[in-house]
């Protein structure tokens, strides 16, 4: 209970608020604030609740993984809502886009906020906690304001490639009146590699996952028990990768992708798990995950095979474009399922559905990062170093965990090969848009709207925030 009243106290204040609002609370938070910081448990608890806060259909749980994100990068032939109209039209000033953008906004400065105060409290009494304990806490705290700043980059600043001194947004490191500023596409990005080297520097030394310290499911009440469950260290590393390849920095991001590949903590799903569907959202891949308990019901008829009028659905012709004709794919073969009736022709992802047997471990994810991620950045930054054999051996490692033969003819255009497993690899969970994005694509396969020409790629920023803060165009 006292973890949902922290969690309530600070989100509610800030629902419609950004970093310069943030103290607009009740005057009985501060003794609540007291409270939850007098034990261990209770910095477990508001680390715990900016995950939970996460897994919210305003973000994580739908509309930056399969649902408004998926819709501007043409995922879908069909939609859960006629809404998603204007979204796919790119008209972000129309009346959904602009309710989504600006949850999107103020429910990841919400939950920057409540980490800022876990931060800003946790070196107070450090006898509080168990062994390598406040050093874990502490870095995944550093990491989940890095992850959440960096989406709203992604979001709210123009591409790195476009022009990294644009004005984007503010990035916030307490719980504070003072109205921090707007930074600069390129000064955002370092703020995320300073917050992430910091989670690095905490988690290497203490993190089970690096250590190899043996945790049982009773151990501490299970808090170390999954790993993927948490920002951990390989999630750090992997989320270092994805910044330094938004900022075009190659080599680090080579670096950072091949910890996490040559640790071998990832391994590739099995053929037989996912032909039983044990393992539908590629559960063993999962670097960072969320555990969204009422995931079943969430999806349960946005991914419906009766009704495409209500459902995400790609139809077989273009499912068959996106996997080139290979039905022996895996992920095409074991992920989708046909529609039924009138809707025969559509297919509808699988890989948020229940998974069959009992076991937990595979239920209730929703991947944020994936090691097959780690292994398109390094093929592309071998391509960009002039390494094209090595880029071709990296891309064949994750074609033929899929079941696809190995490319022997290195592709004439690299990045549309590219661009081709990243819709084939991550299709629902948000990754797409923003590898247009980053490359700055003229376009969008499947739109006829000029994404350059049109700045489809920087999303405005919420009217609340220019009115109340003054802000500078972000495009």
């Amino acid at each position: 209970m006292k973890q949902l009243r922290y969690t309530l106290f600070i989100s509610t204040a800030l629902l419609l608020a950004s970093c310069n609002k943030w103290l607009d609370v009740q005057p009985r938070s501060q003794v609540e604030d007291t409270e939850l910081f007098e034990t261990e448990n209770g910095y477990k608890e508001a680390l715990a609740g900016v995950y939970s806060s996460m897994v919210s259909s305003k973000t994580y749980a739908k509309e930056m993984t399969y649902g408004f994100i998926g819709v501007l990068g043409q995922e879908w032939d069909f939609y859960y809502a006629a809404q998603y109209d204007d979204a796919a039209a790119y008209k972000y000033e129309a009346s959904f886009p602009t309710s989504t953008l600006r949850n999107i906004w103020s429910n990841s400065y919400s939950g920057i906020a409540n980490v800022n105060n876990l931060i800003a409290h946790i070196d107070d009494n450090q006898n509080l906690f168990s062994p390598d304990n406040h050093d874990i806490i502490k870095g995944e705290a550093y990491a989940l304001r890095a992850f959440l700043h960096f989406d709203l980059l992604r979001c709210f600043g123009v591409s790195y490639a476009v022009n990294p001194n644009q004005p984007s947004i503010p990035y916030c490191t307490a719980l504070s009146y003072r109205v921090f500023p707007q930074l600069t596409v390129h000064e955002v990005a370092e703020a995320v590699v300073q917050d992430l080297l910091t989670a690095e520097a905490l988690l290497k030394e203490s993190d089970p996952i690096v250590t190899g310290r043996e945790i049982q499911e009773n151990t501490d009440n299970g808090y170390l028990y999954n790993r993927q469950l948490h920002l951990n260290y390989y999630a750090v590393k992997a989320l270092q990768a994805r910044v330094y390849m938004w900022m075009g920095e190659y080599d680090k991001a080579l670096a950072a992708a091949n910890v996490v590949i040559s640790s071998e903590q990832f391994p590739w799903a099995t053929v037989g798990n996912l032909q039983a569907g044990y393992d539908r959202s590629m559960v063993t891949e999962q670097l960072f995950a969320l555990n969204n308990l009422t995931l079943k019901a969430d999806v349960a008829d946005q991914f419906f095979s009766d009704d495409s009028q209500y459902s995400f659905a790609v139809t077989r012709d273009r499912l068959l474009g996106y996997f080139e004709n290979a039905t022996q794919d895996y992920r095409y073969t074991f992920l989708f399922k046909s529609g039924s009736a009138t809707h025969a022709s559509n297919r509808y992802l699988m890989k948020y559905d229940e998974p069959s047997g009992s076991n937990t471990y595979y239920k209730y994810k929703m991947p944020l990062i994936r090691v097959s991620e780690m292994y398109l950045i390094k093929s592309e930054v071998e391509y960009r170093q002039g390494n094209n054999d090595a880029a071709e051996a990296t891309l064949n490692r994750l074609r033929v965990a899929r079941n696809l033969p190995a490319i022997t003819d290195f592709p004439t255009d690299f990045e549309l090969a590219l661009l081709h497993e990243y819709r084939r690899e991550f299709l629902g969970e948000g990754q797409l848009f923003f590898f247009y994005k980053r490359l700055n694509r003229p376009a969008i396969l499947y739109s006829d709207v000029e994404a350059v020409n049109e700045k489809v790629y920087t999303f405005p920023l919420p009217i609340t925030e220019t009115e109340s803060a003054q802000r500078e165009p972000n495009k």
